[in-house]
């Protein structure tokens, strides 16, 4: 298809599916909880015993403290579905070193989905370019990696969506949803949305940095277009192109969460330390 390529990060179908397992073990998440009562692992209270309750939920020693018939109530644990949101546009294809801010994020968004199928969370995909792939959250392996796969070749012209695909999105949320976003945040108009999905949502951004974008060495000038729309500009080397600073505070003013990736740099540990020091997967208990 004219203006598809394959990402050769990880060409070899077997070698990225390891590479992904791995980093989704490295991740580790753990299990949301909810206050709903019912069978579950962790025990919430004791209650007085009612005609039909099973004689193993007897708890014991309150029955003997109160001398009448108590049994355990234990919370229910409970999965937040997942959407990972990925930025499928130009801009995450331009790359000035090895590894593309695209197939990092493939990469990451792989290891989240195959870490959210672990801890039995149904996880979905949106395409926040100008691709329309949207996939449902499911739990089976076989969809999620049908979708992974199929986002390893990618459109060098696509621009941004971002804004309008979460509104779209928004209104068949039904129930409380874990969002991950994965992109360089090039479109401006997306930060009110994702600050006004995060009021009812669980929303994390992941942003990719490519080492040009920190400023380019020299002090001399350039002239560069711009992977979306084409438009030329002037710029000068060693100035940065973003404030990433500058778009966490706005985003954690509107309680979503953001981790500001470098792809030239590691970044497994503090995507590994961001995840576990934020509860695993969101707010946590609610």
């Amino acid at each position: 298809m004219d203006g598809y390529i394959a990402s050769n990060e990880y060409l070899d179908s077997r070698q990225f599916h390891i590479a992904v397992r791995r980093l989704a073990d490295s991740l580790g998440f753990g299990a949301d909880r909810s206050a709903a009562l019912g069978p579950g692992l962790e025990y919430v209270q004791s209650r007085l015993y009612a005609p039909g309750d099973p004689v193993k939920s007897i708890d014991w020693r309150v029955t003997a403290r109160t001398r009448k018939h108590h049994v355990k109530e234990f919370e229910a644990p409970r999965r937040l579905p997942a959407y990972l949101l990925i930025d499928t546009s130009a801009s995450m294809t331009i790359r000035s070193g090895r590894h593309s801010k695209y197939e990092t994020a493939i990469f990451i968004a792989g290891g989240l989905a195959l870490a959210c199928l672990d801890r039995i969370s149904p996880v979905g995909v949106l395409g926040v370019g100008d691709s329309r792939l949207h996939v449902r959250p499911s739990l089976s392996r076989e969809t999620v990696l049908g979708w992974l796969h199929r986002l390893r070749e990618y459109n060098v012209n696509e621009p941004t969506r971002m804004a309008s695909r979460i509104s779209q999105l928004a209104p068949q949320l039904g129930e409380r949803t874990l969002l991950i976003v994965l992109s360089d945040l090039h479109e401006p108009d997306a930060l009110p949305v994702l600050k006004s999905l995060a009021q009812k949502h669980d929303c994390i951004v992941l942003q990719f940095r490519d080492p040009a974008e920190r400023g380019l060495p020299g002090a001399g000038w350039l002239r560069a277009r711009e992977a979306e729309t084409g438009r030329t500009a002037v710029a000068r080397g060693g100035v940065t192109w973003s404030d990433p600073e500058a778009i966490a505070q706005e985003l954690r003013r509107g309680a979503v969460h953001h981790l500001l990736i470098d792809v030239d740099q590691p970044y497994i540990p503090r995507l590994r330390h961001f995840f576990k020091s934020r509860g695993a997967t969101g707010q946590g208990t609610r």
